[in-house]
């Protein structure tokens, strides 16, 4: 028995309902991989009919990317937790670094919404990274672990949350590759100070099916958080293999071991999953 590997896509502000459904139908069609535990996080109009598509046994979680940390009120244009949870969301993306440059998330606005996930039962997902001049000063280490220690202030330990490591030089349509020297010191320091706080530590950022297994051979990488390589359902689907394939490679005594609290989301609290065969399962 091994813990899960994550493999997960926020659709960002792409996809029509079409679009969405037809990618979550693509998706029911494929069970459950061993060894995989799978999201997918829509645009906020998306989110029903994501959930309804993929229907009330589904293993993959559906999740929002973004949600305010009041319940309720007077807050034109944003939408809460409550809100995404009634659309059928379970997990809820926190921080990420297109929020924090264009609409000026802070730790503090981001500890806010940690909390307020926490507080509504589902998972947060809360994205850290270092700009590109703090890369280059070799200090990404010291600056994504004061955003996740900040994010989790007040949280009470044994809350299910996720950690995505995606360095901001390495996303979007200008990013590059990292090499997996690049993120071993990293992922190294998150599990240092993050051990036993949270269930899985994601790396994120020009991630494709080219690079995605050297990726995962890094120690300490519990999976994938997945730009336009998963876009497309195959392109996910061929990501879903690659990491069903990873099964028991030596996993036991790197990432796989972390110590984590039991997830609590309804038909998720499975502590860890059988170990995968490597049988093709799902590919067109």
């Amino acid at each position: 028995m091994i813990a899960a590997t994550w493999i997960g896509t926020s659709w960002k502000m792409n996809k029509l309902l079409a679009e969405a459904k037809a990618f979550a139908s693509r998706l029911r069609e494929c069970p459950p991989p061993p060894g995989v535990r799978r999201f997918v996080i829509p645009a906020f109009p998306a989110i029903h009919t994501v959930a309804v598509a993929l229907g009330p046994d589904s293993d993959v979680m559906v999740g929002a990317q973004n949600a305010h940390w009041e319940d309720a009120g007077a807050w034109t244009g944003e939408v809460s937790v409550p809100q995404v949870k009634d659309a059928g969301a379970t997990l809820v993306e926190i921080g990420h670094s297109e929020r924090r440059t264009h609409f000026n998330e802070t730790d503090a606005t981001v500890n806010l919404k940690v909390r307020a996930v926490v507080r509504q039962g589902l998972i947060p997902l809360i994205c850290v990274g270092e700009p590109e001049e703090v890369f280059r000063r070799r200090e990404a280490s010291e600056y994504i672990v004061s955003q996740a220690q900040a994010a989790l202030r007040q949280v009470p330990d044994g809350s299910d949350v996720l950690i995505a490591y995606e360095p901001v030089w390495a996303i979007g349509e200008a990013g590059r590759a990292a090499e997996p020297e690049d993120l071993e010191q990293p992922f190294a320091a998150l599990t240092d100070a993050l051990d036993g706080r949270v269930r899985a530590i994601l790396y994120g950022g020009s991630v494709t099916t080219d690079n995605a297994a050297e990726i995962l051979a890094v120690p300490g990488v519990d999976g994938l958080f997945v730009g336009r390589a998963a876009w497309d359902v195959e392109g996910y689907l061929a990501l879903v293999e690659l990491a069903a394939r990873r099964g028991g490679r030596e996993l036991a005594g790197a990432s796989s071991t972390r110590t984590a609290p039991r997830l609590a989301s309804e038909g998720l609290d499975r502590p860890s999953v059988p170990q995968s065969t490597g049988e093709s399962s799902c590919l067109a």
